[in-house]
């Protein structure tokens, strides 16, 4: 399953180049990452196991907004996240 999410890439406030990763679709979905091309991996992988856990505990997931429709303070960057969950799952299996 593929799903597309968009998501909140806000600055370090300490200028170190690193960004905190918010989901507005996916309450507490939050990760960070030391720059931008490390933020989009660790989001990606945040926001599929928070999908994930949402399926495994049978609950619905919620319909992702239209990017358009994003708020975001200024220095932020909003962008669009493709999630492979069928890719993550195999990729996150435990040993039997």
């Amino acid at each position: 399953m593929k799903l597309i999410y968009p998501a909140v890439f806000k600055p370090f406030s300490d200028k170190s180049g690193g960004y905190v990763v918010e989901f507005p679709d996916l309450p507490g979905c939050v990760t960070e990452g030391r720059n931008l091309a490390q933020a989009i991996e660790m989001g990606v992988d945040a926001a599929s196991g928070w999908i994930l856990g949402e399926l495994e505990d049978g609950e619905k997931i919620p319909q992702a907004s239209d990017y358009n429709e994003i708020a975001a303070e200024d220095g932020c960057i909003v962008h669009m996240l493709l999630l492979d969950v069928d890719k993550f799952t195999a990729g996150h299996s435990q040993p039997q």
